[in-house]
């Protein structure tokens, strides 16, 4: 019988140090701050996503189309991405050398990692350079100072608040999005909360 391929290894095996001093744990664990670049299409209201840097990314297509990224963590400087500044010039380069022009591009959060006026600068320069409308929908690295508000002030669009729920609503292409977040009054080891409103 051939061993399954993506079969995970034993859990003594997964905490064991591998050839560089690291477990498949750790490394595993630390995926959260790679960040995500995604080109979605919407043709005929169904939706499909692509990684940005696959060769589908950038067929042109009739369809309606838009670009998410997430998680940049501006400022951040640890292992494993101890510049992640220079990780979303790159996801930025590869949004903008696309063929094909997507509508527009979503951020899903953590847009900074200590919610510092100066990470927010740096990320809006950078993303900016996309050229394109950029919404914004905060993650927890986001608001984590005075309950969000440096956040909702400076990418304030079209958020509405009701008790503990901040709520981005728009129309692109037909298509209603809205973006909840989850992330204000998080508490810790639990997930997020949406609030009544």
């Amino acid at each position: 019988m051939k061993p399954d391929p993506t079969a995970l290894p034993p859990a003594q095996e997964r905490d064991e140090l591998d050839a560089h001093g690291k477990r498949r744990r750790t490394a595993l664990s630390c995926m959260a701050w790679a960040g995500a670049g995604v080109i979605w299409t919407v043709s005929g209201g169904v939706p499909a996503s692509r990684l940005i840097s696959s060769a589908e990314a950038a067929e042109k297509t009739s369809s309606f189309s838009f670009v998410r990224i997430s998680d940049s963590h501006i400022g951040f400087n640890k292992d494993p991405n101890t510049e992640p500044a220079s990780t979303l010039e790159e996801a930025v380069g590869r949004v903008s050398a696309m063929g094909g022009r997507p509508a527009f591009m979503i951020h899903t959060g953590d847009v900074t990692h200590l919610s510092e006026p100066a990470e927010f600068d740096t990320a809006t320069q950078i993303i900016g350079r996309a050229g394109m409308d950029v919404h914004y929908v905060p993650g927890e690295h986001d608001v984590l100072v005075e309950d969000g508000n440096p956040f909702f002030e400076r990418f304030s669009g079209q958020y509405g608040r009701g008790g503990n729920c901040h709520w981005y609503s728009f129309d692109q292409g037909g298509v209603h999005f809205i973006g909840l977040t989850n992330v204000i009054d998080l508490k810790g080891g639990g997930l997020g909360f949406l609030g009544d409103a």
